[in-house]
Parts: C-alpha cells; structure tokens; sequence
C-alpha cells in the first residue's frame, strides 16, 4: 500500500482514532505503534466491546488488513462505529500508512 494514500483514507477515522500519542485516545484507542500490541487492551481506553476485550490475537499488519474489511462482522458487537473499510487497495494504503506512522517518534 502507499502511505501517503493511506494518510487521505484516515482522515475519516480521525473523529475518533489518533495516530500521535501525545493527544491519547479519542473516541476510539490511540493507533500510535498499534501493531504488536493485544487487540482490545490499550491502557487508558475504557470503551471497548466486551468481544473485543476477550479477544486474544495481536494486532498485526495482515489481521487489521483483514479486519478493517467489515469490523462487524470480523468482531462481532464491536463499538467501532465504522463499516470499515471495503476496498482493498484503500484498506492496503491505510495499513501502510499507520505502520509509517507508527515508526515516528513524538517529542514528549
């Protein structure tokens, strides 16, 4: 995916995710350095889906790829309130995007 691309494509998702931690979460969890960590378990975010707090599998390029495809249907009861993303080629460009993203580093 192209980065920059995927940068235009979150704009939609800024109303309630942020990609600088400096600003913690929004409506929905921070997504700063989201991959690697365990899906529904951000410290400081109190609003996820009980489905989503008893989910078990870490955030990775490939699975939030796959899960941004339809949210609900993926997680079922989620409170994101997007239909996600449908098109594959946006869906590639926001995932390249917020793997760039998360490599930078924000002055405290």
């Amino acid at each position: 995916g192209d980065p920059e691309r995927g940068r235009l494509v979150f704009a939609s998702c800024r109303s309630c995710h942020y990609t600088d931690p400096r600003l913690g979460h929004g409506n929905g969890p921070n997504l700063h350095r989201i991959f690697g960590k365990i899906a529904g378990k951000q410290p400081g975010f109190d609003y996820y889906s009980v489905q989503l707090q008893a989910a078990e599998f870490v955030w990775t390029p490939q699975l939030l790829y796959a899960w941004l495809e339809n949210p609900m249907q993926a997680t079922p009861g989620t409170t994101m309130m997007s239909n996600g993303v449908p098109d594959p080629g946006q869906r590639a460009d926001l995932v390249a995007y917020l793997q760039q993203v998360s490599m930078l580093e924000f002055a405290p």
